[in-house]
C-alpha cells in the first residue's frame, strides 16, 4: 500500500480533468490526477476533432457559449499550433434551409462574436465551376464559407497531462478511485491500480471530472447528494476514403435540422488528406458509457446525408473506421438531444468545516481551458498563496514555435535524414518534442524496428516512457491515428514486440 498527501485530487483523465490539473499545479498546488483507464479513453477521443465556436448554437441563442468558444479558439491556436490548424468550412445552401440573407446575417454575427481573429472571415461563395462546388450535386449553386479549426483531441489531453507532470503533478493512469470520504477538512480516498495495488490519498479538495461517470462518482464513490443530472448523448462518426480534393470541410444540414460535418482527415504531407471524417449523430444514450458503439442505423444515416449532397456516393461498405462516444451534458430537460445546452455546469459542495468538492458537468474541447480557469476560481477559495491565471499565454508541450509551418521546417532542418512524410507526421503530432524523441538518432536505421507504415521502435518507446502508452490501442488510435494505415499483421507485430518487452499489448 502506498500513501500520498496532496492538496488537490482530480478524478478523470479527459480534457477537463487534465486541463484543471495543469492549471492547478501551475498555480502552486500539489496535484494528483487519477484516471480509471487510459488518458482520453472515452469522450475526449470521440469528438469531431474541431476547435469551433459552434455555428449551430446561434440558433439556440447560446451567444455567451459561442463567444467564449470563438475567443478561446484564438488562444488555443497560439498554444498548440502543432496539433491545431485553421480549417475553412463550406455550407451549401439548399431550399430547406433558411433564406440566404438570414444565413449571411448569422455568419456576420459569428464573426462579430469572435472579435479580432487570425482566421478568414465568412463570405457568400459560388458553387458553380469552383473547387468548393465540384464534388457537390449540381442543384447546389450557392454557399457560404467560414473558418474554424481542426484539433487532435486525444493528443491535447495527453499534452495537458504531460505539462502537468513536468510541473510536478502526479498522473496515475489505469487507477480507479474506489472510495472517498471526508474527515473534517480532509478527503481520504482509496485508489486502486490495474495491478490491484491500493493507493491511499489525503487531499484538501477533490475535483470530480469523470465525464460520463460524474453523477455515478458523486453518489456511489463520494457518497454525497447531487441536484444536477447528466444527460448522455451518443455521437458517432465514420471515416471513408476521401470524397473530394482540397483542404476545406463541409457543414451539411439535414431536413431534420441535424448538422453533419465532412472533414479532411489523415493528413500526411504533400498528399493532403487521404480520408474524409463524417459526423456526428445525436442520440440519447442510457447504456454503459464504457461500451459505446456506432449502430448500423447511424452508419446508414450518415451515408444517406452525405449522398444528399455529394456526387460520389458513399456506401456503408466504404467505411474504413468508425467510432462512437457519449457527451456528458448537463441535463436541462430538453426534449431534443440536439438542443440540450452545451454550456458546462459546476456543482460545488464546500460547506464550512468540510473538505471541498467540485463536480464538472458538460464542457467541450474548445472551452476546456476557460472551464479550468473557472474551476480554479472555486478551488482557490480553499487555499492561500496561490498565483493567478497563467495558461492563456503558456505553450502546450511541443508548440513553442510560432506556427505549424515553422515547427515542420525546424524538424526537417534539424533531422534532414528523416523521411519527409515521417517528418511531417512527427512534427504535427509531437511538435518540437520530436527533437526529444529523436535524440541520439542520425539515420533512419537508428529508429529501430519498423512496425509498418512509418511507425518505428523509437516512437513507440517514447510514447511508453513519456506519454503513458501501454498497449496497441493507446499507441495507434489515441497517441497517433496510425490504425488507419497499419495492416492487421503489422498490429500483431507491434503487439508481439510489446509483449516481448513485458508491456501490455493485446490487439483490440
Amino acid at each position: 500500500m502506498r500513501e500520498i498527501q496532496t492538496d488537490l485530487l482530480v478524478i478523470g483523465g479527459g480534457i477537463n480533468g487534465t486541463g484543471i490539473a495543469v492549471d492547478a499545479v501551475g498555480r502552486g498546488l500539489n496535484v494528483v490526477l487519477c484516471e480509471a483507464d487510459d488518458l482520453a479513453s472515452a469522450t475526449s477521443s470521440a469528438s469531431s476533432k474541431l476547435v469551433h465556436g459552434g455555428l449551430r448554437y446561434l440558433e439556440q441563442y447560446e451567444f455567451k457559449l459561442v463567444r467564449e468558444a470563438l475567443r478561446e479558439r484564438e488562444v488555443l491556436m497560439n498554444k498548440a499550433p502543432h496539433i491545431i490548424q485553421p480549417l475553412t468550412f463550406v455550407l451549401p445552401h439548399d431550399k430547406h434551409l433558411r433564406p440566404t440573407w438570414m444565413i449571411r446575417a448569422g455568419m456576420f454575427l459569428y464573426d462579430f462574436l469572435a472579435g479580432r481573429m487570425q482566421l478568414k472571415r465568412s463570405k457568400k461563395i459560388s458553387l458553380v465551376n469552383t473547387a468548393e462546388g465540384s464534388p457537390l450535386k449540381d442543384k447546389y449553386r450557392v454557399g457560404f464559407s467560414y473558418s474554424d479549426c481542426r484539433i487532435d483531441d486525444a493528443r491535447m489531453v495527453v499534452l495537458n497531462a504531460l505539462q502537468a507532470k513536468e510541473l510536478d503533478a502526479e498522473v496515475l493512469t489505469y487507477t480507479k478511485c474506489i472510495s472517498a470520504h471526508r474527515e473534517g477538512l480532509v478527503w481520504k480516498a482509496i485508489l486502486k491500480t490495474k495491478a490491484g495495488e491500493e493507493i491511499h490519498v489525503k487531499a484538501e479538495a477533490i475535483v470530480n471530472a469523470a465525464g460520463p461517470w460524474v453523477a455515478d462518482l458523486i453518489h456511489d464513490v463520494l457518497e454525497t447528494d447531487s441536484k444536477s443530472k447528466v444527460r448522455l448523448i451518443k455521437g458517432s462518426h465514420i471515416v471513408v476514403p476521401k470524397l473530394y480534393e482540397g483542404a476545406h470541410a463541409y457543414i451539411l444540414q439535414n431536413k431534420d435540422n441535424r448538422i453533419v460535418f465532412a472533414i479532411p482527415y489523415g493528413f500526411t504531407g504533400a498528399e493532403q488528406n487521404e480520408f474524409t471524417l463524417i459526423g456526428t449523430t445525436d442520440v440519447n444514450y442510457e447504456g454503459d458509457a464504457s461500451q459505446v458503439d456506432i449502430s448500423q442505423e447511424e452508419r446508414v444515416y450518415l451515408c444517406d446525408l452525405i449522398n444528399e449532397y455529394f456526387d460520389k456516393p458513399v456506401k456503408v461498405e466504404d467505411i474504413v473506421w468508425d467510432y462512437a462516444g457519449v457527451r456528458p451534458l448537463y441535463d436541462d430537460d430538453s426534449d431534443d438531444p440536439s438542443k440540450n445546452t452545451r454550456e458546462y455546469h459546476f456543482e460545488k459542495e464546500d460547506k464550512e468545516g468540510k473538505a471541498a468538492l467540485l463536480s464538472i458537468f458538460g464542457g467541450k474541447i474548445t472551452t476546456f481551458r476557460t472551464l479550468s480557469e473557472k474551476a480554479m476560481v472555486e478551488v482557490s477559495k480553499h487555499f492561500s498563496g496561490l498565483t493567478g491565471p497563467w495558461t492563456e499565454k503558456s505553450k502546450t508541450p511541443g508548440g513553442e514555435a510560432g506556427s505549424q509551418a515553422e515547427i515542420i521546417s525546424i524538424i526537417e532542418a534539424t533531422h534532414p535524414w528523416l523521411d519527409k512524410k515521417l517528418a511531417f507526421r512527427l512534427a504535427t503530432t509531437y511538435g518540437l518534442r520530436t527533437n526529444n524523441m529523436l535524440e541520439g538518432s542520425a539515420s533512419m536505421y537508428d529508429l529501430g524496428q519498423h512496425f509498418g507504415y512509418n511507425l518505428y521502435q523509437k516512437e513507440v518507446e517514447y510514447l511508453i516512457e513519456n506519454e503513458w502508452a501501454t498497449d496497441v490501442e493507446s499507441i495507434i488510435w489515441r497517441r497517433t491515428k496510425l490504425g488507419l494505415w497499419l495492416k492487421d499483421d503489422e498490429k500483431l507485430k507491434l503487439a508481439d514486440w510489446l509483449d516481448d518487452k513485458k508491456y501490455i499489448a493485446p490487439v483490440k
